[in-house]
């Protein structure tokens, strides 16, 4: 009997985490990115006391996330109307999952750059530095991609919604140029870090989804990379 209900703790526990990455959309990114940060460890060496503050460091952040949805699940339960003191505890909950993802990108900082500083910067000096015009025929070229494809889908205006996202298209080109010109890896992650905040402000306006953002993304890069690998 005690076995029994051993397992059904171990079922529920599982059970929790599979809620929480079923319906959380910050739980799914923080998996990813779990993972990502699994694989690069594996791959760069990282010795015995790295890794275990690398492990340490993800289940923070993971824990702080169940954590915060188990916090809303209560408070949502109790509460059917509007209180100050609903919005303070799910606050709380929130800013203790943004300290513990904040905490694990001074961690990832600490335990990679080093490591990828040297191949980031083998990577750039393959691609010759271009002249500056390269890097405006670029941002040309993605903003008529983009006002194409949202002609092609009917969906939004040139400056504003629909597919794809130009926002996020015309920043990740200038974050791919910077990257090829500058041949800086920490210039280049600050540039990715404001990209990364564009993407993120549309997003949480609704004027975009994370696919119209990421396809925007994907194509600012792409079309970059091609243009300053025909100028070599």
């Amino acid at each position: 009997m005690k076995a029994r209900k051993l397992l059904d703790s171990f079922n529920d526990a599982i059970a929790g985490v599979i809620y929480a990455l079923k319906t959380q959309r910050n739980m799914k990114i923080h998996f990813a990115m779990a993972a990502a940060a699994m694989i690069l460890g594996l791959f760069t060496g990282l010795d015995r006391i790295e890794l275990l503050l690398l492990f340490f460091t993800v289940a923070l952040v993971l824990v702080a996330e169940m954590i915060n949805t188990s916090i809303e699940a209560a408070v949502d339960l109790m509460m059917e109307t509007y209180h100050p003191l609903a919005k303070v505890a799910k606050n709380v909950a929130a800013g203790a999952v943004l300290i513990s993802a904040v905490n694990a990108v001074v961690a990832a900082y600490i335990l990679f750059f080093d490591r990828l500083n040297p191949l980031t910067l083998a990577a750039l000096k393959r691609v010759r530095q271009a002249p500056a015009h390269i890097t405006f025929i670029s941002l040309l070229t993605v903003i008529l991609v983009v006002v194409a494809g949202k002609a092609m889908t009917g969906k939004g205006t040139p400056l504003r919604g629909g597919m794809p996202s130009g926002h996020a298209a015309t920043a990740f080109c200038v974050v791919t140029a910077v990257a090829f010109i500058s041949r800086d890896t920490l210039v280049a992650t600050l540039t990715l870090l404001l990209g990364l905040l564009v993407v993120q402000s549309r997003i949480e306006t609704g004027i975009h989804n994370l696919f119209e953002t990421v396809i925007g993304a994907l194509l600012g890069i792409i079309i970059t990379v091609l243009l300053f690998q025909l100028a070599r």
